[in-house]
């Protein structure tokens, strides 16, 4: 399911336009609430909004400029974007200063230990979680009953995300037991599993090489993603770690093969093998199934792929995932191996 800045945003002011109406009359009221959709698009300031909605407006500006335009920006749009963002989020803060997604945001980048960021994010998680319930609860009264569901939900959700966020973190220095209970803790807040949860613990439980517990995990998708089996780039790669690890080969490329029939033309992205900056906001959009969906989770698989020491400097399992997809397509891989070149000589 993922985070959806652009849409949270809209249902904000959607609920706070609907609240505004509730003391006028029901007929004028729902007229005006069906010119909602056009005045957020065209005039979007002309709406009643608090500072706390026009600081999460400025993060989903952030998030389209640091998220998805600045991975596919030149080197000379680089800067200007990052100095751009971060002025967005800092403006953000100045206006409401429990904009706890600004706050995280503004730390990542500036950190760039990911062991010292996982700790600022431990060292406030009491307090975001305190203001997140209140901020919850407050929404929730306010809404009335017939919005305070959604009201109570889009209040939690900076919270999740500070969660997933430090489950990420904990994946990429090590700390998997850390990182199954702050997954865990984020499925029991969120039973539907916004914040994807289960990718980051799939991954978690190939590190500890735990058999049972990715089976566990793979038995409740019906319950986490009832829309989608556990065939995500994700649980495959997991999959396929857990079998090399047991030095089940022929598994391991029964898995890769499958891998292959579900994302096709994804070897160039298997040899490759491209490391990706996280996504400041939350774990990227994108479609499912979907070549970009193949290389996200490629990418978040490098803490498997890079285990252990080989004669090519890929990790064990990188080296055998990348020899195995040449196989499967010696076009594909040329290719990649190619653009990997170009890469190096360049300096990217």
């Amino acid at each position: 399911m993922a985070f959806d800045p652009k849409r949270e945003d809209y249902q904000r002011l959607a609920l706070r336009f609907a609240h505004e109406l509730d003391a006028g009359d029901p007929m004028i009221a729902a007229r005006s609430f069906a010119s909602f959709g056009r005045r957020f698009a065209q005039d979007r300031d002309s709406l009643p909004q608090s500072d706390s909605d026009r600081a999460f407006h400025l993060v989903t500006l952030a998030t389209d400029l640091i998220d998805y335009q600045l991975p596919f920006a030149s080197d000379e749009q680089a800067a200007s974007i990052v100095t751009r963002g971060r002025e967005l989020l800092e403006e953000a803060v100045a206006l409401d200063p429990d904009c706890h997604d600004a706050v995280r945001m503004l730390f990542s980048p500036s950190e760039a230990a990911f062991d010292s960021r996982y700790l600022f994010l431990r060292e406030h998680e009491g307090e975001v979680q305190a203001s997140c319930e209140a901020e919850a609860k407050s929404a929730a009264d306010e809404a009335g009953s017939e919005r305070a569901e959604l009201a109570a939900t889009l209040a939690t959700r900076p919270y999740l995300r500070w969660i997933a966020s430090m489950a990420e973190l904990a994946l990429i220095c090590g700390r998997n037991l850390e990182t199954v209970r702050l997954c865990e803790k984020l499925l029991a807040i969120d039973p539907h599993d916004t914040a994807d949860a289960r990718y980051t613990l799939a991954l978690a439980y190939a590190k500890l090489e735990d058999d049972q517990g990715y089976d566990a995990l793979m038995a409740r998708y019906p319950q986490l993603s009832p829309s989608r089996p556990p065939d995500d780039g994700w649980a495959l790669l997991a999959r396929l770690a857990l079998a090399h690890k047991r030095n089940d080969l022929d598994e391991a490329r029964r898995i890769l093969a499958l891998i292959v029939k579900i994302y096709p033309g994804c070897e160039y992205a298997l040899v490759r093998q491209s490391e990706l900056p996280d996504g400041a906001f939350a774990r990227i959009l994108v479609t499912p199934y979907s070549e970009d969906e193949m290389i996200v989770a490629i990418s978040e698989s490098t803490v498997l792929l890079q285990e252990g020491n080989d004669f090519e400097g890929r990790g064990v399992l990188g080296s055998w995932v990348s020899r195995e997809a040449t196989k499967l397509d010696p076009e594909a891989a040329e290719e990649a191996v190619r653009d990997m070149k170009a890469a190096r000589e360049g300096g990217y």
